[in-house]
């Protein structure tokens, strides 16, 4: 919160979530770097005609994709002191997925990983939302400061909605490409650049939520 949340950007992904207050070009950098650079490694080498050329650029792509989600992690590290627990489950999940689809030579599995990662955030948000345990806030490790515990409940809860959307979505797009009604190409568009899009609107969004419950807001950022 790729697909922020240090890399809660995705699909070949990390995941959305809002940003942290501090270092937030390189939360950015972190959360869609190796998502862009799958996108950029397929575009360039799936070229020609017939479902090889795109299955061969899926699969180089996705193997540029875990070296830079490895990158990520290491730099995450290095600059922030610590991987967040999101960065962690889509690390492991693009590296996990990832081989499935090298090995098999199958970019289902590419497909088929967002909504894993998404449904796994939404039960995690919600349940600990009916649960009253602001599950959002320890993922994020309070980076934002001054949120209450009712801010970061509702924060849960709204975030864990649209986590279950985003998975909704997935899966649907996931079974229009089985059907052969829409292309991987496609998919990976709307992954990019819509996701990535939405995921910034809907942080928009939560503004309101944050600012009526507590969020400090810097004297620079309040001018």
């Amino acid at each position: 919160m790729s697909e922020t949340f240090d890399q809660l950007p995705g699909g070949p992904e990390t995941v959305p979530a809002p940003p942290p207050a501090k270092h937030g070009w390189l939360n950015f950098a972190i959360d869609f770097g190796p998502l862009l650079v799958f996108f950029i490694t397929y575009k360039f080498t799936s070229g020609g005609e017939g479902a090889f050329a795109a299955t061969a650029g899926a699969i180089k792509g996705t193997l540029a994709f875990m070296v830079a989600i490895v990158i990520a992690m290491a730099v995450s590290k290095w600059k922030l002191g610590r991987i967040s627990p999101m960065l962690w489950m889509s690390g492991i999940l693009v590296l996990g997925f990832g081989a499935l689809t090298v090995w098999f030579h199958d970019e289902r599995f590419i497909v088929m990983k967002p909504t894993i990662i998404y449904a796994g955030f939404a039960a995690l948000l919600l349940g600990g939302w009916f649960f009253k345990k602001p599950m959002l806030k320890y993922l994020l490790q309070s980076a934002l400061e001054g949120v209450t515990e009712k801010g970061w409940l509702a924060l849960s809860r709204n975030w864990g909605l649209f986590f279950a959307a985003l998975g909704i979505a997935n899966h649907v797009m996931y079974e229009l490409i089985q059907a052969g009604e829409m292309s991987f190409d496609l998919w990976l568009t709307i992954k990019v650049w819509g996701v990535t899009a939405l995921s910034f609107l809907f942080t928009l969004t939560q503004l309101p939520v944050m600012m009526k419950n507590g969020l400090a807001v810097s004297e620079s950022d309040a001018k």
